[in-house]
């Protein structure tokens, strides 16, 4: 029996749609597992993560931490993939890329609806913004990219039939066509 591709996970700046569409493929799952062992992931709650195959990134980079994060995944990831519109982009969270940071924080913290006691949270365990939010690219480099948002299970299941059988994955006009 050889041995089964590690693979990680990660979702940073975004809505964790991406993770929540690799559950979508259902009962595919189990032939995953069948050929795959998550390290670090949601679906494992592992913390520390170990020397992986391949890694999959979801979200955009918005803080020090994400950097932090990115970074460590294309060290220890042989293969690294984004995944969804945040990754490749910055998706909606790089809405935010308009305006300054100053005033984000402004408009959620100070002149936010309902906001009783206005204040900035100043808590020194609380990630350092960046400026703007980037695709993940613009940080390390990417092997993968993976559209969609979040990419449908069948494009998921697609993608890593291709990447288990060491072809490059491709994609059908109608997996990665969004009406």
């Amino acid at each position: 029996m050889t041995d089964k591709v590690k693979v990680a996970t990660v979702s940073l700046a975004g809505c964790f749609g991406c993770h929540m569409s690799l559950l979508d493929i259902d009962e595919r799952l189990a032939e995953l597992v069948e050929r795959v062992t998550f390290d670090r992931s949601p679906f494992t709650d592992k913390k520390i993560l170990g020397e992986c195959d391949i890694g999959i990134v979801e979200g955009g980079v918005c803080n020090a931490e994400n950097v932090e994060v990115l970074r460590e995944f294309r060290r220890r990831c042989r293969t690294l993939v984004a995944m969804g519109a945040c990754a490749i982009n910055g998706g909606v969270p790089a809405m935010r890329n308009s305006f300054s940071v100053r005033e984000c924080i402004g408009e959620s913290y100070v002149r936010g609806i309902g906001v009783e006691d206005p204040q900035v949270p100043d808590d020194p365990e609380l990630p350092l913004l960046l400026d703007q939010v980037h695709p993940v690219h613009e940080v390390v480099r990417i092997d993968y990219f993976l559209p969609g948002c979040p990419p449908p299970a069948d494009t998921i299941w697609a993608f890593f039939t291709a990447l288990l059988e060491g072809r490059d994955p491709t994609y059908s006009y109608r997996q990665i066509h969004y009406d």
